[in-house]
This record gives structure tokens, C-alpha cells and sequence, in this order.
């Protein structure tokens, strides 16, 4: 009895959230983050511009916008995105004047994060322990001095967030490589690689081939490995709208998330005022973590033994059925049962409505992409879609879900460690340099090389590297073992306390804030992850009159590391249209790109699989078979890293998750009732977590969840230290952050 009264009195905070995603829970939400942080400040109406033709893009997800834009198109986490960027509170020289570095260390990464907007250039004095403020001249001069004295420019990293617009990203990109480097660490390296590099060799190109309005369409919805109440909520709409219509919402997902289950829209004053919320999910299939894969060749298993395959589109536009038939039949039922957790008559009624429906779209996001076989898995997919002809006609094709409102933008603009020699080429003519022709390092290729004293400076545009890294133990001293480190943020973070030689913090505007330059004020350009490319328009007051665009704290830097430039950086800042105009001429895609992005609403760049043009070695969309592995001996837990519904990223608002019942908490493991039973653990017992080579999460609170058998959850980036820097996938280097092969047991 001592025992369940101990496990009780560890329960603070942890209830059971019985209501939907959205409704009145989500305008209090709002309500409570608007009053928290913009207090009785005018710009609390900088809500009703975001994602208006004439506003700006919200610095969250990356779900596209509906041509027709309501007066309200804007979610929670949206809103909280825009209220924590436009908050009212300030960290000025005063507020550095007052607290050290150690100090500051001690505060936990929400703490660091809502203390405020940055104001002026900071320097951190090692004899004092202090930031102090300096000019921008001096913050560039002691840049450039260290860049300016590196034995090789390759010993340079540059970091990209992908909150970034592809003006900043495209200048950044021009930057590195004059300077002499490919090496693009970036945050798509570790979220959506395996899509980057995986779709181009199924379809011919990395990126999702839906439009929004093919939801419309579709005769079936396929969620997998994704939690849009949390991490896209604007998509709830277009679940609900399809949900509506009868559409079959087919969900395989290792946790109950409330997202995939029932929404109540707050945008809908009748719906608010019933009892009623729209179900979503019609199917909830709990896959265990990583078996992803074998349920997908479960259903296409039963696909062809259907003989549902669209065999005229196979024939004219594919290649490798033969190879992945093959493989197909060899994989047994007993090994997809296995590893999916899943049964087979659960995996025959959704290969019934796949077969069932003529147009279908699968949605993926992390959860497919964050393991060791992510690549694989996302070609698992593109091999199901194939089999039916689910490209290039209405309704139909692949949705992967990208994170930051812009990181597929940064991508197409540049920011990638494996350029292609047509784009360098181009790049060259536009600007006269000569750009280095040797891959560059990836997310943990950069962290590696910062170990092992290869690099010795960073530049972060955005993002806060070291947290959002596996093995924080590991990367925050490899940063802090450089001669530079460099951040431009719109708000201080853990990283910034990782003090090099040099370091710097230099604080830039955000996607609320008017942009004024010589030619006047300027918009940015972000790209959504249905390819759309529109205008962002900040109108809110900067929060000091020395904080600056990202566009020229880039230009600032490359004029201080390379005087003898040949690119005009001066003359593309002050007005934004030239740095369009030099995208225009490296991207073709991009032609006419001032006008068309001065339309409502943009425009689309090609995406040649949804016209079946395939941009592949023969031409030809390609099935790709993955052999399945075989485990040997006892089955590890394996422990999977999530957000809650108070964070996007490594940015914390609070410390509550609505969705999940917790408040006020992050130091919890989600686990299975039974699971906890047979390993004799019992709701709200204190527990360690530890993996095979003896990393830890020790004293955390198990709490009972709708979780599959055999996983685990802990949040990101808390559980990052059970990951070590090589647990990745060999193919797209995304660190395995959703399945740790870990063992639970009560504490000591």
C-alpha cells in the first residue's frame, strides 16, 4: 500500500484529457499566451495578418494556406509562435548586466526562451562572465577577424534554421560559398532528410506532390507517424473537411494522439457552441515504433496478391516491380506481425481501403523519417503509392508533413550540403565566384568535425544547434572547444551560452516585423510543403532600434570575412527584388519571380511527378525493395522522442501538454499499461531508462498511455542524451531520435 500511495503522490500534474483537439481549450490557449507575453500592447492585432495576402507567413508549420483565406486562418501553436516572437519583454543590457553566464546556465531552456526579444549585438567578455552589448561594427570586424584567419574555409560551419526566408537563405548560401565551403548543417538534416534524399531516387524529386486542394479530391487519407494537433493543427481543418464528406481517415501512429481523433474547430462559432466535434481518424492502428516498414509491406503484399495494381501505369511509368515482388514474397506474415505489432486482420482492413479507394494520399512525418531505415521507409511508401498509380492524377499522391514554415524554401534556395553542378554553375555566372565543387557536411558531419577540432567556427542563422542535437554532452563541448561561434536569433537559447573564443549574439528581426532598407520596405518569400511560394510581410515595430534583418547581419558578415568580395551585397539588401532576381537566375523555377510573388497567393513551383514526368536516371518512377532484417534474441523497448503541445522544436512555451494530460511537467515516460504490469511497474512509479551502451534518463515518472506494446515516449529534447551521434540513418544522416533500444526500470 506505502508503495501505490508513493506512486500517487508522483502524479502532480498528470490528469486524463477527455476533449477534443481545438474547441474552447485552444481559445483559452491563445487567450492566456496573448496576455502572458504582449500584455496590452496594440500588436496583439498582428494575429489577424498572418497568413493573409497582405501579411506575413506564420513562423510555425509549413502547411500550406487555402487560396480563399479566412479573416482567422491561424491555429493555437500558430498564434503562440506569433505572440512568443512578438512579446513584449525585452533582453536588454540591463537584463545582461544583471545576470552571468553561469547563472544563466542554470535556467531551464523555457526559462532562457521567455525572458524576451533581444535588442542590440552582444559579446561574451570571458574576464567578467557577462554578455555585453557591442556596435555592429565591431560585432563583424571580430567575426570576420577569426573567419579571415581559418587554415581552410571548410573549417567553417554554417547552420540554417529553417525559420529562415529564402531571401536570408539564398544570401547565406552566396555567402559559404564564396567564402569557400559547402558545409550546410541544417535542421532539415534532422527532421525531413529522408525525404530529401530518398523521393528523388522513387519519383525524381524530394519533396511531397500534393496541393491542398487534392484533399478535396481524395477518396482515402493515410496518416502515418504524425501528430497534427501539435505539430501542423492548421491541418485538422482539412481532416475535418474531408472527414465530413465520408472520406476514410486511415491512422497508423504508436500513440493515441487527440489531433488524429476527434477536432472541434475554433473558427466555427456553431460548431464551438455544440457538443458536437468532428471525428477524424475512421481507423487508429497503433504500429509499434519501427515497424512502420513491415506494416507497409503487409499491405502491399495483399495489394498484389489482390492483383489491384494499376499494371498499365506500372507498365509506362515504372520500374523494379519484379525486385520489390520478390522481395514481397519473401517476407513472411510472422515477421510483419512481429515487427509492426500489428495483426495481419488489421493490416488487411487498411490494405482493403487503399484498394477500395481510386485516390489516395499518404501523410508522413517524423515518425517515419527519424530512424535508422527512415530513408526506407519513406520509399515504402512511395512503392505502396506506385503500385495503384497514386501520382500524378487529382486526389491523389505523397504528403510528407516538413516542420518550420520555411525549411523546405531554404532547401530549394541553396542550403544543402550536396549541390548539384548545373546549380553551382549558375550560381558562378550570376556572381563571379568560383563556388567549391566538395560536398559539405551534414547536421552530425559538422558536429563530428567540431569534435575533432576540424572546424573551428560556427554560424547559426537561426536555431539553437547543440540542443536539437543527439548526445547534448558531446555537442555542447564541441562548440565549446571553437574559436567562434556565431548565432543571429530573434531570442537568446541554450546555445548562446556555449561560450568559444569569440562568441557573438546578434539579434534579428522576426516574420511579424516591418523590414525597412533603402528602396523602402520589404517583404520575404517563403516556400510551404505543397511547394507554394508566396509573400511575408512583416508590419509590427522591431523590438530596438539596433536590431536588424536577417538579410543584412548576412551581408554584414560576408562583407567582414571577405573583403575583397565580388558580390554587390550592399546593393542586393537594400532592395530584396535583386535578390530575387539572382534567384531567378540560378533556379530557373523560379522565373519571373517578382511578379508572381506579388500575386495572391504566389505561386507553385514544378512539381514534375504530379504531371508524371519522371526526373530519375531512365526516366522512369522506380520501385525500390528493402530486404527486411532479421533480429535475433530478446526484443529491446525501444523509447521514441516527442513534442509536447506547449513546444515547436526545441522552443518550450510551457510546461503543460493539454493533449496528453500533463501541466506544469516534462520529467515523464509515456508507457503501455501492459507493458508496465509485466515489467512490475506500476502509474506514476519513478523510473530510470537506460540503453545498451549505458546512457540514462534517470528519476523520471512512468505514466500509463494508449501507447503500442513494446514503446516508449519521452520529450524532445530532454531524452536527446540516450542518443548517441552515430545512431543514425546511413543513408540520409537523420539521427535516430524515434526508436531508442532502451530498458525501464524502477528507480534506486
Amino acid at each position: 500500500m506505502a508503495e501505490t500511495h508513493a506512486a500517487d503522490d508522483n502524479l502532480e500534474g498528470i490528469s486524463n484529457y477527455k476533449g477534443p483537439a481545438g474547441g474552447w481549450g485552444a481559445l483559452g490557449a491563445v487567450a492566456r499566451t496573448v496576455r502572458e507575453q504582449m500584455k496590452a500592447s496594440p500588436d496583439t492585432r498582428a494575429l489577424l495578418q498572418m497568413n493573409q495576402p497582405d501579411g506575413f507567413d506564420c513562423p510555425g508549420c509549413a502547411w500550406p494556406d487555402p487560396k480563399h483565406t479566412s479573416s482567422f486562418e491561424f491555429c493555437e501553436n500558430g498564434a503562440k509562435a506569433v505572440t512568443w516572437e512578438a512579446t513584449v519583454k525585452r533582453v536588454d543590457p540591463d537584463f545582461f548586466a544583471q545576470y552571468s553566464v553561469s547563472e544563466l546556465w542554470t535556467w531551464s531552456d523555457h526559462r532562457l526562451e521567455d525572458a524576451g526579444r533581444l535588442t542590440e549585438p552582444l559579446r561574451y567578455d570571458p574576464e567578467t562572465d557577462y554578455f555585453v552589448p557591442i556596435s555592429w561594427d565591431e560585432a563583424f570586424a571580430r567575426a570576420g577577424a577569426v573567419l579571415r584567419a581559418l587554415d581552410d574555409p571548410h573549417a567553417c560551419e554554417f547552420y540554417c534554421s529553417g525559420r529562415a526566408s529564402n531571401e536570408a537563405a539564398f544570401l547565406y548560401q552566396l555567402f559559404a560559398r564564396e567564402f569557400g565551403t559547402n558545409n550546410f548543417p541544417d535542421c532539415s538534416n534532422m527532421c525531413h532528410e529522408a525525404t530529401s534524399v530518398g523521393l528523388p531516387k522513387s519519383i525524381g524529386i524530394g519533396k511531397g506532390t500534393v496541393t491542398l486542394e487534392d484533399f478535396d479530391h481524395a477518396d482515402a487519407i493515410f496518416c502515418i507517424g504524425h501528430n497534427p494537433g501539435t505539430n501542423h493543427p492548421r491541418m485538422l481543418s482539412t481532416l475535418a473537411a474531408a472527414s465530413k464528406r465520408g472520406v476514410p481517415i486511415v491512422v497508423a501512429n504508436p500513440m493515441r494522439e487527440r489531433g488524429l481523433e476527434r477536432f472541434k474547430s475554433p473558427q466555427h462559432p456553431i460548431e464551438m457552441l455544440s457538443t458536437h466535434a468532428t471525428p477524424l481518424a475512421s481507423a487508429y492502428h497503433q504500429v509499434r515504433i519501427g515497424g512502420d516498414m513491415a506494416m507497409l509491406k503487409g499491405m502491399m503484399k495483399l495489394v498484389i496478391a489482390a492483383d489491384a495494381l494499376d499494371h498499365a501505369f506500372i507498365a509506362e511509368h515504372t520500374e523494379g516491380i519484379a525486385a520489390l515482388k520478390a522481395d514481397l514474397d519473401a517476407t513472411s506474415w510472422d515477421w510483419i506481425e512481429t515487427e509492426s505489432g500489428l495483426t495481419r486482420d488489421a493490416i488487411e482492413t487498411m490494405a482493403k481501403v487503399y484498394i477500395d479507394a481510386e485516390r489516395v494520399i499518404v501523410c508522413y512525418g517524423m515518425g517515419i523519417t527519424q530512424h535508422r531505415h527512415g530513408t526506407q521507409n519513406v520509399q515504402s511508401i512511395a512503392n505502396l503509392l506506385l503500385l495503384r498509380g497514386n501520382f500524378g492524377k487529382e486526389g491523389a499522391g505523397i504528403c510528407p508533413l516538413r516542420g518550420h514554415s520555411n525549411v523546405q524554401g531554404d532547401r530549394t534556395v541553396g542550403i544543402t550540403e550536396i549541390p548539384t553542378e548545373d546549380m553551382l554553375e549558375r550560381l558562378d555566372a550570376a556572381y563571379g565566384i568560383a563556388s567549391p565543387r566538395a560536398h559539405g557536411h551534414n547536421a552530425v558531419e559538422a558536429l563530428e568535425a567540431m569534435r575533432e577540432g576540424r572546424s573551428r567556427a560556427l554560424i547559426g542563422l537561426g536555431g539553437n544547434l547543440a540542443v536539437a542535437m543527439p548526445d547534448p554532452e558531446a555537442c555542447f563541448a564541441a562548440v565549446r572547444g571553437l574559436d567562434l561561434s556565431v548565432n543571429v536569433l530573434t531570442k537568446f537559447n541554450r546555445t548562446c551560452l556555449l561560450t568559444a573564443g569569440e562568441t557573438l549574439v546578434l539579434p534579428c528581426l522576426g516574420r511579424t516585423e516591418l523590414d525597412e532598407q533603402e528602396a523602402g520596405a520589404q517583404f520575404v518569400t517563403v516556400e510551404d510543403s505543397m511547394s507554394m511560394v508566396h509573400a511575408s510581410r512583416g508590419k509590427l515595430k522591431a523590438p530596438g532600434p539596433h536590431v536588424r534583418s536577417e538579410p543584412a547581419i548576412v551581408a554584414g558578415l560576408a562583407k567582414a570575412a571577405m573583403p575583397h568580395t565580388r558580390v554587390d551585397w550592399d546593393g542586393l539588401v537594400a532592395d530584396y527584388d535583386r535578390i530575387r532576381e539572382g534567384i531567378e537566375q540560378v533556379y530557373p523555377d523560379f522565373h519571373a519571380f517578382n511578379r508572381r510573388v506579388r500575386e495572391p497567393g504566389g505561386f507553385r513551383l514544378t512539381i514534375p511527378p504530379s504531371d508524371r514526368i519522371w526526373k530519375t536516371p531512365s526516366g522512369k518512377a522506380q520501385f525500390i525493395a528493402h530486404p527486411s532484417a532479421r533480429e535475433d534474441g530478446a526484443r529491446s523497448m525501444l523509447l521514441t522522442t516527442i513534442r509536447s503541445h506547449d513546444q515547436y522544436n526545441t522552443t518550450i512555451y510551457s510546461l503543460d501538454d493539454r493533449y496528453r494530460g500533463v501541466t506544469g511537467r516534462r520529467d515523464v515516460i509515456f508507457a503501455n499499461e501492459v507493458d508496465l504490469d509485466m515489467l512490475g511497474l506500476a502509474h506514476g512509479d519513478i523510473v530510470d531508462v537506460t540503453t545498451p551502451a549505458g546512457r540514462a534518463l534517470k528519476g523520471f515518472t512512468v505514466v500509463k498511455h494508449a501507447i503500442a506494446r513494446g514503446s516508449l515516449a519521452a520529450y524532445y529534447p530532454e531524452a536527446n542524451c540516450l542518443v548517441p551521434l552515430d545512431d543514425y540513418d546511413p543513408v540520409s544522416g537523420t539521427p535516430a531520435y524515434k526508436s531508442i533500444p532502451v530498458e525501464i526500470v524502477r528507480a534506486a
